[in-house]
């Protein structure tokens, strides 16, 4: 039983459905449609949807390719990645609408009988016998269900109820920063690539849609209620401050209700298991949005679960000792790249919120440094431990997927 149909959870239940084992998907909201989830399909992420043939089916999902990341400073423009010069099938980041991606995972797993999705359905409690979690009760339209199982998985995200209800606490490792998220459009003469634009008191993110650009506008921790009473003038003259180009699309932002907000969190438990309990993904470790690699941090953790547990989970026992294990072997990647994330934190987003960012002139990009570029797109590109689908597969699918959009 797997309680999150996000990417960790989704991901899990598509591939022990390949393996055969009956797995139920619990997702609490009626659909995947919410706006500013995290969408960045890293090559590790894509290379595992080529392991399980998915990535013809993914390419046809509206998507944009991107090969080099740049960072934008008052006086210059810095090239942090080029990911055209990593050594993979996939050398691009796609950005993709997570609601498009989780139903391409979703409409797979359909595809096997051993696989059930219930939507609506949000889990209220674990079931406990003899110190073993045994299963959860959920609430959906109907009223209160028990659903029992051998290994209940909470990949419900970063306020998992999963992690609440066993009483695990993360222990917080600090961001300074939350994000303002809102859209704007896009012209034909705009720059191409997604970029990160940074200068005293203020940082952006621009993500390039095609027809709009997703925009994140980086601020002080907690800061947004004192943003929203200055009023949406001065998200405008922000906008225009950083990005002159999009000055004149800013008039066209009304009212904060046009804009969203992402609490960014950095934190992790000690201990992502009880008996008969995991937490993987978010609810096991929130990342900061730093080189946007939330979602393939849970597909990793999700591929890596599939391989250790798929035979154990077949043949009715799984140990706490393979929870275990499986946590060692993750948690090596989460920490190195939690240390990475906080360090940008600290060196340049918290500096430059505060007004005062290192003005520095680099002669040459470090992506176009050998040894230092060739690091940089791999973390980025691939991250510290990237998984490879071993877990087994029980028979060919049943049938067609269902269309995985619209």
């Amino acid at each position: 039983m797997i309680a999150g149909g996000g990417p960790a959870g989704a991901m899990l239940a598509l591939l022990l459905a390949r393996a055969g084992v009956q797995v139920t998907l619990l997702e609490k909201h009626a659909d995947f449609l919410r706006d500013f989830r995290g969408d960045t399909i890293h090559p590790s992420t894509l290379q595992v949807l080529d392991e399980l043939g998915l990535a013809e089916e993914f390419h046809r999902l509206p998507h944009r390719k991107t090969y080099n990341l740049e960072l934008w400073t008052d006086d210059q423009v810095i090239q942090v990645a080029l990911l055209t010069h990593l050594k993979a099938k996939y050398p691009y980041i796609a950005f993709v609408p997570q609601w498009d991606f989780l139903k391409l995972l979703t409409a797979a797993a359909q595809r096997y009988p051993s696989f059930r999705l219930v939507m609506e359905a949000e889990v209220v409690g674990l079931i406990r016998e003899n110190g073993v979690v045994r299963g959860v009760r959920y609430r959906d339209a109907e009223g209160e269900h028990e659903l029992r199982a051998l290994l209940t998985v909470g990949a419900d995200g970063r306020q998992s109820d999963v992690r609440r209800a066993a009483g695990l606490v993360p222990v917080e490792r600090g961001a300074p920063m939350d994000a303002v998220w809102f859209r704007l459009p896009r012209e034909q003469r705009d720059p191409k690539d997604t970029f990160l634009r940074v200068s005293a008191g203020h940082m952006m993110v621009a993500i390039n849609r095609e027809t709009y650009w997703q925009l994140a506008y980086l601020i002080p921790k907690g800061a947004y209620e004192s943003l929203k009473a200055e009023g949406i003038e001065t998200l405008r003259a922000s906008v225009g401050t950083l990005l002159p180009f999009m000055a004149r699309r800013a008039e066209g932002l009304k009212s904060f209700e046009e804009v969203g907000v992402l609490r960014v969190l950095l934190n992790r438990l000690r201990r992502w298991h009880r008996p008969g309990l995991l937490l993987i993904g978010d609810a096991a470790h929130a990342m900061s949005p730093v080189f946007g690699v939330g979602i393939n941090l849970a597909v990793q953790d999700a591929v890596a679960a599939a391989n250790l547990l798929a035979g154990p989970l077949l043949a009715g026992e799984v140990p706490e000792s393979l929870l275990r294990r499986l946590q060692r072997r993750r948690m090596i990647p989460t920490v190195i790249t939690q240390f990475a994330q906080r360090l940008v934190q600290n060196r340049l987003i918290g500096p430059a919120l505060k007004g005062a960012p290192r003005r520095v002139r680099l002669p040459v990009s470090p992506a176009r440094l050998p040894v230092v570029g060739a690091l940089t797109r791999r973390f980025i590109g691939f991250g510290v431990l990237p998984e490879h689908v071993r877990s087994p597969v029980a028979g060919p699918a049943t049938g067609p997927a269902p269309a995985a959009h619209p």
